[in-house]
């Protein structure tokens, strides 16, 4: 018996193809592409092997934007770009266009209305960050604070190609490090395992959901005052916050207890050297709304030692590998301490690779 005759069509209703949005000088030598370079700071050339030249004004933005913003961004876009602009993991705005004569007026436009023109080349990048308060699920933090805070005193190193090389900055507003790796990383640290409401927590978690989401499997299910509850064996948690978004009643975050860990050395790319993850290197700064001096005053201290002992192309972790530890701490001024080294007992075999300890 045969099919019958299919006389319907099917409605897409995913994403549309990013191909759609690519400007035409993109999408016609997508993948042919000769070389790049930055004439100015926030301004990439790109020429392909067509001959065709296209490029890019980049731009930082708030930490949030309001629909009022973006639409004056879409205005410049329509003005200069052809109507073409894409936002960045890092909170730019980029606009591309294949004519010359459009790059200063462009980045006079922007400069005028407060989106500093910069962030590409040897300079220090906007921050690929979580938003924290405004929609993760465990924030101890608002990592958006954070960022304004670092970025308005490093405002110059944004629009200004002074340093050795790159240097990418993430922050994150709990442990998980949605942040990613960096150059310099700013991520919450707990300092005591979750305290546990027994009177809600029936009422408000699914217990296999709650133990399932701990790393380290420090979560047992128990009875309290004859109710189903949990408990935690502080001797395994490692205070990183997942269980809280699980179940409300596993209470982590604390004014006092939730702090500062700056991490540095994340590298992704195998540019040089290896990609290589972080080290941390100072921990258990306040938690110091709105401005979170400590931070600020941490992360300048690095990035002052790097821009001048790093010698040219060096990334942040490249730096620290060739003076070593030591003198890093020595360098910066920050503060090793003993509870800085590797030594989780889940971590036996890369306990010698510790960045910190030497056998």
């Amino acid at each position: 018996m045969s099919s019958p005759e299919r006389t319907w069509k099917t409605i897409e209703s995913g994403p549309h193809t990013y191909q759609e949005a690519l400007h035409p000088v993109v999408r016609k030598n997508y993948g042919k592409w000769k070389y790049h370079e930055i004439p100015r700071p926030g301004v990439l050339k790109h020429v392909a092997e067509s001959g065709d030249a296209i490029y890019t004004v980049r731009a930082g933005t708030p930490r949030q934007d309001t629909v009022d913003m973006v639409r004056r961004l879409c205005e410049i876009a329509d003005r200069f770009s052809d109507g073409h602009l894409r936002f960045t993991v890092r909170n730019n705005v980029e606009f591309l266009t294949p004519n010359p004569d459009n790059v200063e007026p462009m980045i006079k436009e922007l400069e005028s209305m407060g989106f500093p023109v910069g962030g590409a080349g040897n300079c220090v990048s906007s921050v690929s960050h979580t938003q924290g308060w405004l929609h993760c699920d465990i924030p101890a933090t608002d990592a958006s604070g954070v960022v304004k805070s670092m970025m308005d005193t490093l405002y110059h190193e944004f629009k200004h190609m002074e340093m050795p090389n790159k240097v990418r900055l993430s922050t994150s507003c709990c442990s998980i490090n949605c942040g990613g790796q960096a150059d310099i990383a700013v991520v919450v640290k707990h300092t005591r395992p979750p305290r546990i409401n027994h009177e809600h927590l029936s009422m408000v978690c699914e217990l296999p959901k709650a133990v399932a989401r701990c790393p380290v499997a420090a979560i047992r299910p128990t009875v309290v005052d004859g109710k189903r509850s949990l408990m935690v064996d502080e001797a395994k948690c490692i205070c990183c916050g997942a269980c809280f978004g699980a179940c409300p009643a596993m209470e982590i975050n604390h004014p006092e207890h939730s702090k500062f860990a700056i991490w540095v050395g994340g590298k992704n790319s195998n540019a040089r050297s290896k990609p290589s993850t972080m080290s941390i290197v100072a921990h258990n700064l306040p938690n110091n709304p709105p401005r979170w001096p400590e931070v600020t005053d941490a992360v300048g201290r690095i990035l002052t030692a790097y821009k001048a002992g790093g010698r040219p192309w060096e990334r942040v972790g490249e730096w620290i590998n060739r003076i070593g530890w030591k003198r890093f701490f020595e360098e910066t001024g920050l503060t090793f301490d003993e509870d800085m080294i590797d030594s989780y007992r889940h971590a036996r075999t890369t306990f010698n690779q510790s960045a910190h300890v030497r056998f």
